[in-house]
């Protein structure tokens, strides 16, 4: 995927070693759980999530949402470019999106080891959309940027409450 022009990320320590976080959030079920139910930032609309059977934890591997957020129908579908467990992981829309708010992304994740803890930093890039709704991106996708990369850094931090 070419350059993409915007990014977002957050770094917070998690009180995890490296290999156990990891474990968890390469479930992409429990990255995705956020858009499995209704909420504001989704207008109310609900995504659901397809995995292939590689679970989306190998380079290759495709992960679909498919759904609707304020009454429009989206979807993407996601290939896994990076996997390097317990460290990193990065997956990117491979067809240009059907959203709302941003067009093209990639999103991931880094796990380095801080004593018998991990430093966690988990990024997004993305494009504005394209058409009819570039407007609403200008507008809104950094508040959905941070949305979505809070609801990876706050999985994270629930797995220590």
């Amino acid at each position: 995927m070419n350059t993409l022009p915007l990014h977002y990320q957050e770094t917070l320590f998690v009180p995890i070693s490296p290999s156990d976080l990891f474990n968890y959030i390469d479930d992409h079920k429990n990255l995705s759980s956020h858009m499995n139910k209704p909420s504001l930032m989704m207008g109310g609309g609900v995504m659901k999530t397809i995995l292939d059977d590689d679970q989306g934890k190998k380079v290759g591997s495709h992960i679909k949402l498919e759904g609707s957020a304020f009454g429009i129908q989206i979807k993407l579908d996601e290939v896994v470019t990076k996997h390097l467990p317990p460290y990193s992981k990065t997956w990117e829309t491979v067809e240009y999106p059907q959203l709302i708010i941003i067009g093209n992304y990639r999103m991931g994740f880094e796990i380095e080891p801080y004593g018998n803890n991990s430093k966690f930093t988990v990024f997004i890039d993305y494009e504005l959309p394209k058409g009819k709704t570039k407007l609403l991106g200008v507008l809104f996708s950094r508040i959905y940027a941070r949305w979505c990369v809070r609801q990876i850094s706050t999985s994270a931090r629930n797995l220590t409450i």
